[in-house]
């Protein structure tokens, strides 16, 4: 499913590029701690926009979030 393998891929770039916690990474990019677990965890139907916020937080483009799914 496209939200679970999201949720994997951003969960390995937030660890690989960032070496922050989902808590530390929440709050730096202004996201609730619980959203953005949901997300990594491939609950949610997230939007664009949330996931433009999530990309540049990791400091990658939207196509190398996308890569690979």
């Amino acid at each position: 499913m496209i939200t679970t393998d999201l949720g994997k891929r951003i969960q390995e770039l937030r660890r690989e590029k960032t070496g922050l916690s989902q808590e530390k990474f929440a709050l730096r990019i202004g996201m609730d701690r619980t959203y953005f677990a949901s997300v990594e965890a491939g609950r949610r139907n997230i939007a664009i926009v949330n996931i433009k916020k999530i990309a540049d937080g990791i400091g990658v483009t939207l196509s190398e979030l996308f890569e690979g799914l």
